[in-house]
């Protein structure tokens, strides 16, 4: 064997030797799914792929709940790429970094699964407002420049993109008011402290039912069956759409017959009468994507959330 071919043929066996071995038996052992906080949408859709996920592997698959967005998406970067650390994320994880500086890569520091769920939010307004549609709180709004405010929950939350998105696009000034949790804010919608919100569906809809807040259209490109008959925002103002998503990851290097089994199995449950049932019941779409599909996604999301933060000046750190 020559010089050359012996140095090739090694360098293939150490990079074999690095790469985490793929058994045809996987898994051998229990998951982790990486997410946020207990108790929120993020969790609910967890728990839900967890299920099926153990239902269908015949092994555990365990609930990780994390702080943020940025902590969880740290901790998958980091683990071992053999497939049992998973992430279930919102859009905060590759939207994160446009506002502040991250530690890992949305793009290269994951293996990206599939689009998990999507949730259209819901624009509210305060009952006695003199506003009915889209149309006229856009006329309201410019007739009255700075004088709505607008919860917006943090700044960078998909409560406050949502909001700036409409801002860019319509050319209304709006009061943006910060608010550490949406029930607080609605409660506030509710009294007319504030005026109105982009929010989310499982929230709002029991208030929208009771009469207690004013719906005007959900942000869906499309009308929403989770909501029979109301407009959306697109309707009005074109190009506007925005939801709530999910995706899941793995590590970078996590081997492709890994990625693509989990595909497999994850999209399998999201379709299945199940878990479209318990994810309709708090307002939630199964989508269930493919690899590609889910990329491409956020290279979407990363390019048109950029160009609404510049315009914008939204930041969440140095």
């Amino acid at each position: 064997m020559r010089p050359s071919t012996r140095l090739g043929a090694s360098l293939l066996l150490l990079a074999a030797a690095a790469a985490p071995a793929f058994s045809q038996e996987y898994p051998t052992r229990p998951l982790r799914l990486v997410t946020g906080a207990a108790g929120g949408g993020n969790d609910f859709v967890t728990r839900v792929i967890a299920q099926g996920l153990a239902a269908r592997f015949g092994k555990p698959a365990v609930v990780d709940n994390r702080a943020s967005g940025v902590v969880e998406g740290e901790v998958v970067a980091r683990a071992t790429p053999d497939g049992y650390t998973l992430l279930v994320s919102s859009a905060n994880l590759w939207i994160s970094g446009l506002m502040q500086k991250v530690p890992y890569d949305p793009m290269k520091d994951f293996r990206h699964i599939t689009l998990a769920t999507n949730s259209p939010y819901i624009l509210i307004v305060y009952p006695q407002l003199p506003a009915k549609s889209v149309d006229e709180l856009i006329a309201l709004a410019k007739a009255q420049p700075g004088k709505l405010n607008c919860v917006t929950l943090a700044v960078g939350s998909s409560a406050h993109l949502a909001a700036e998105l409409f801002r860019v696009l319509t050319g209304v000034e709006m009061t943006h008011v910060p608010y550490k949790g949406a029930p607080a804010g609605i409660s506030d919608i509710i009294t007319g402290q504030t005026h109105l919100m982009f929010a989310a569906l499982g929230t709002a809809l029991p208030h929208v039912k009771s009469g207690r807040l004013r719906a005007l259209a959900v942000t869906s490109a499309q009308p929403s069956p989770l909501v029979p008959g109301l407009p959306t925002v697109a309707a009005t103002v074109k190009g506007y759409e925005t939801g709530a998503t999910l995706g899941v990851l793995a590590p970078a290097k996590t081997p492709t017959p890994i990625i693509a089994r989990l595909n497999q199995v994850i999209v399998e449950h999201l379709k299945s009468t199940e878990a479209r049932e318990r994810l309709s019941s708090v307002a939630v779409e199964a989508v269930g994507s493919t690899p590609d599909e889910f990329t491409a996604f956020m290279k979407r999301d990363i390019a048109r959330w950029g160009k609404v933060l510049q315009t914008t000046g939204a930041r969440t750190g140095p």
